[in-house]
């Protein structure tokens, strides 16, 4: 393993950087995201049904100890029940605006890591060209094979570093896109399910 880090010059170790990073990045958001995703159905249920017994306070805190987006709409339409339908509505999309950018963060920084591996491998490529030139040049009219073997190792062993970090790194950041897309999606039934509810069954004054 040195002696391939060796061999493959100092642009090796930097995608191998770059593929650290991606691999961090996307185990966090992958956990993230995960926990994210509950069962939303499920989870309005039991909110429901503590709303029925008039138990606001109760109701609020089971929304700021479960985890994920749908949980803090909800906690919005509860806190503004006796605003009306229009506030409780515009609570929700708040909300829904300050969640979706962190079920999105780092996940930008992901795809370029994913671009930036196959151009680095590239570059390593070229420098390996240009060090089997330059030696070319240098030992002109008796050149063995053994003397561009250097050159030609830096420019392959970077150019496979590159795709194979560059390849898992963009299918995870396209699983990632997808679990982030399905999260999203539970965001939307569960608002229309929490502005039909306050609609029709707001919880009586003064509950708590």
């Amino acid at each position: 393993m040195n002696e391939l880090l060796r061999q493959g010059g100092p642009m090796l170790g930097l995608i191998l950087l770059v593929g650290m990073g991606a691999a961090a990045i996307f185990l966090e958001r992958l956990y993230y995201l995960h926990r994210a995703q509950i069962k939303w159905r499920d989870f309005l249920l039991g909110i429901v049904n503590i709303l029925k017994r008039n138990n606001i306070a109760e109701a609020v805190s089971i929304c700021e100890e479960t985890p994920g987006p749908v949980a803090q709409l909800a906690r919005a339409a509860i806190l503004h029940h006796d605003e009306g339908p229009v506030r409780v509505r515009r609570a929700i999309e708040e909300t829904g605006l300050v969640e979706m950018p962190r079920l999105e963060s780092r996940l930008p920084l992901l795809a370029t890591l994913a671009h930036l591996a196959p151009l680095l491998g590239l570059l390593g490529t070229v420098l390996g060209l240009m060090r089997m030139l330059l030696t070319i040049q240098q030992k002109a009219p008796l050149v063995h094979a053994g003397d561009l073997s250097a050159g030609l190792w830096q420019a392959l062993l970077a150019t496979a570093a590159g795709l194979a970090v560059s390849i898992p790194a963009y299918a995870g950041y396209n699983l990632l896109l997808a679990r982030v897309a399905s999260v999203g999606l539970d965001m939307e039934r569960a608002a229309m399910e929490l502005e039909n509810y306050f609609a029709h069954n707001p919880p009586a004054p003064g509950a708590a």
